[in-house]
């Protein structure tokens, strides 16, 4: 099957700025890919190559099995985007608007359109103009659903909403998901990827650290351990176990920072006699900032090791 997207070592430069260097990403299709980095990272850079609103300065890239440059008429007409900073024509009202756009796209079914404004709560009768960020939101979501894309590109699209309207719109990815087609979200709110994302790729500083599953990424979670023991324990018994950090033995109880397997550290736990163990599994959000600061993410980086990676 062909990959929803795809870029070859693709780079931007805004003169001796960075925007994005050799990004080399697959995202297959039918899957919500989760695109992650802090404000800055290159997030936005990427998604405007791949809709060919500015132009790379090297590599390539291909939305749906089409040449982002070539064939961006052909690629327009079969994806949805709703960028980070909505602008839209503040005199018209929600419906006004989503009307116009769904008689330019020509292909839209009014009955879903209205399930997709009761859904996401939006007032259409109300002009643009009056509406708060995350309204203006509703209507741009609403504008990117409707006509069933089989891409849709999602710049912090969350951004205002509620958390129930929040939870409607993870229904909404998933349900294209269901039907075969591909949701890609960019974003730096990770608790919103945790459950709803198939796969993420993590971005920093205009590279590509790592594309992973969800699973994928909480393998390389930092755990917090604490093992009570039944009489004394010596804490060299412990020392330069691999993956644990954070080490303090005192009063009987162990406690420490595990990353990865603890497979060591019960095995060296099972030389004493053990009351109990409590394991704390750090949130996405920690995993996130703990890749950030690992050496290894940052040589990479610096390298220009960039993974590649298909869903």
């Amino acid at each position: 099957m062909t990959a929803a997207i795809e870029t070859r070592n693709l780079t931007k430069r805004y003169g001796h700025s960075r925007g994005i260097i050799e990004v080399d990403l697959v995202v297959e299709t039918g899957q919500i890919f989760g695109f992650l980095g802090p404000n800055g990272a290159g997030k936005s850079t990427l998604i405007r190559l791949l809709l060919d609103l500015i132009r790379p300065t090297s590599g390539g890239a291909s939305v749906l099995g089409l040449d982002v440059r070539r064939d961006r008429l052909a690629i327009d007409r079969r994806t949805s985007y709703v960028p980070g900073e909505l602008s839209l024509y503040s005199d018209l009202t929600g419906r006004q608007l989503l009307t116009y756009l769904g008689n330019l796209q020509g292909q839209v079914d009014a009955a879903y359109r209205e399930s997709l404004i009761e859904r996401l709560e939006l007032d259409p009768t109300k002009r643009i103009k009056s509406l708060s960020r995350g309204n203006k939101q509703k209507v741009g979501l609403v504008a990117a659903f409707m006509i069933r894309p089989e891409l849709l590109i999602l710049d912090e699209a969350t951004a205002g909403l509620d958390p129930f309207i929040q939870l409607e719109f993870e229904h909404l990815c998933e349900e294209a998901r269901d039907e075969g087609r591909t949701v890609f979200i960019s974003s730096h709110q990770l608790p919103e990827v945790e459950h709803l994302c198939d796969r993420v790729g993590i971005i920093r500083e205009g590279r590509l650290l790592a594309v992973e599953t969800i699973a994928g990424l909480k393998e390389r979670a930092l755990r917090r351990i604490e093992i009570d023991f039944i009489g004394a324990v010596d804490a060299e018994a412990f020392a330069n176990l691999p993956g644990v950090s954070d080490l303090i033995v005192r009063d009987g109880t162990l406690r420490c920072t595990v990353m990865g397997s603890v497979d060591a550290l019960i095995k060296a736990a099972a030389h004493f006699e053990v009351r109990n163990i409590r394991s704390v599994d750090t949130s996405l959000e920690e995993i996130f900032m703990a890749y950030y600061g690992s050496g290894e993410a940052a040589d990479k980086s610096a390298a220009g090791e960039a993974s590649h990676a298909a869903a």
